[in-house]
């Protein structure tokens, strides 16, 4: 009984939250998008792709959504997609709970920009944005650090191509979720 009760010990102690890695950083593009943005403050992290943000203020332009200052909202990480925690009726995936820790150091309680892209929503009412801190994406950092897929959904893909980048370069380097000891890109 002791030995059960102290490989149960081990075994909890290796499944303990490992340090959240973000050093990673992705190229600013800020530049490159096309004008206007909406203000807004993290105010929870659902999981690794999906946040509620407080919006604070926007900038006018094609990148400024149809959102209102004041207003409370969900928004879907474009271009990415991040192993299950909170799915219903789906278990917790391999790395679920360290890209939601990601995401959650990246993000919570920050002031961001968000982007859209080219659609406002998705078939859940999320804001669909490009969830910018400074000049760079937080999406694609966490892609950068292997702890989210690239998940494009056409025709939102103006980053397509820096995420895939991105993502071959985290598979190679055997980082986060593409590492052989966690899920070996497997989900």
């Amino acid at each position: 009984m002791r030995r059960m009760l102290l490989a149960a010990v081990v075994f909890l102690t290796a499944c303990a939250a490992s340090p959240v890695l973000l050093n990673r950083q992705a190229p600013a593009t800020f530049t490159q998008e096309p004008g206007g943005y909406e203000l807004a403050t993290v105010r929870r992290v659902v999981d690794g792709d999906t946040i509620d943000v407080a919006i604070t203020g926007r900038i006018e332009g094609p990148g400024a959504g149809l959102t209102q200052v004041g207003h409370v909202y969900r928004v879907r990480l474009l271009g990415i997609d991040t192993p299950e925690t909170v799915k219903p009726d789906t278990p917790v995936q391999c790395y679920g709970h360290q890209a939601s820790a990601a995401t959650a150091a990246l993000l919570q309680g920050r002031s961001v920009r968000l982007v859209k892209d080219v659609e406002e929503t998705d078939q859940y009412d999320r804001l669909l944005r490009y969830v910018y801190i400074g000049g760079e994406i937080a999406n694609a950092r966490l892609v950068a650090n292997g702890y989210a897929y690239v998940l494009t959904y056409p025709p939102n893909v103006r980053h397509a191509e820096l995420f895939v980048s991105l993502a071959r370069q985290a598979r190679e380097a055997g980082l986060g979720l593409w590492a052989s000891d966690t899920c070996n890109g497997k989900r």
